[in-house]
């Protein structure tokens, strides 16, 4: 993992380069972190709510999860190469109309939308405070949206599983990089395949959702599933370090100025 202070290499050009990456690692089944956890997550917080807007679709697989259970949704990504998988991929009946856009300016109506779901997205985002603006612009009042992150904490630049076999007796932990500090990084992450990163700590969003009036109701840090365990054994000392966090907020007014 390497330092972007100078910000040369563009995250959706990186995204253009490498997203064939994600569509076949991640996405129809071949990841057990989505089928066993982030898909029935985000299928149970979003219960009730029937038109979502789905931030940073990719190739649209929370999109399609969500139209198979009865939602309307809509899907946004700024990444054409994704955007033009999830159209090939759109066999569903109730077909899911996409648009190439980025979350700092969605092309959609205000307060038209009853939830709002963003999964491993914002921390690819460089816009942060004008991508939650616009979150909070396209709900109702009363809506959810429902921030899915890799964990800002545990899951920091320089964070990671240490095997210390140096000091007697060896040791095992859970090293934590820099976290309060705000930076971006290009990571390899597979061998010529490089995404850039965006890690900010946790009361940067909390503190940017509230400013917004979307009101944290609940957040959930899940153990990695099994299926992901199985495939990943240097992680099973680990298992109580979680990768994901999940934040529910709700669009409140605040009685000072009642906007929307």
């Amino acid at each position: 993992m390497t330092s972007d202070d100078s910000n040369e290499l563009d995250t959706n050009e990186l995204w253009e380069s490498h997203a064939r990456w994600w569509q076949d690692a991640f996405t129809d089944g071949v990841d057990p972190e989505y089928t066993e956890q982030i898909l029935p997550l985000i299928e149970s917080g979003l219960d009730g709510y029937r038109r979502v807007l789905d931030v940073g679709t990719g190739e649209g697989q929370v999109a399609r999860h969500l139209v198979g259970r009865g939602h309307e949704v809509v899907g946004i990504d700024p990444v054409r190469a994704q955007v033009t998988e999830a159209v090939r991929r759109n066999r569903s009946e109730a077909a899911v109309p996409y648009a190439l856009a980025g979350a700092d300016a969605l092309p959609v109506a205000t307060g038209s939308f009853d939830a709002a779901v963003a999964c491993l997205v914002f921390e690819h985002i460089d816009a942060v405070d004008d991508a939650i603006a616009e979150v909070a612009r396209i709900l109702r009042v009363g809506g959810r949206f429902l921030l899915l992150l890799n964990h800002p904490l545990l899951q920091t630049p320089g964070s990671g599983w240490i095997d210390d076999q140096v000091i007697e007796p060896p040791e095992q932990y859970w090293r934590v990089g820099s976290y309060l500090t705000e930076a971006a990084t290009v990571e390899e992450v597979q061998k010529g395949v490089f995404i850039r990163f965006l890690h900010r700590p946790l009361s940067r969003y909390l503190n940017t959702l509230a400013a917004h009036h979307l009101v944290l109701e609940r957040m959930e840090e899940p153990s990695p599933p099994a299926g992901f365990l199985g495939q990943a054994p240097q992680y099973q000392q680990a298992d109580t370090i979680p990768r994901l966090l999940a934040l529910y907020c709700r669009r409140d007014i605040t009685p000072s100025d009642g906007s929307i």
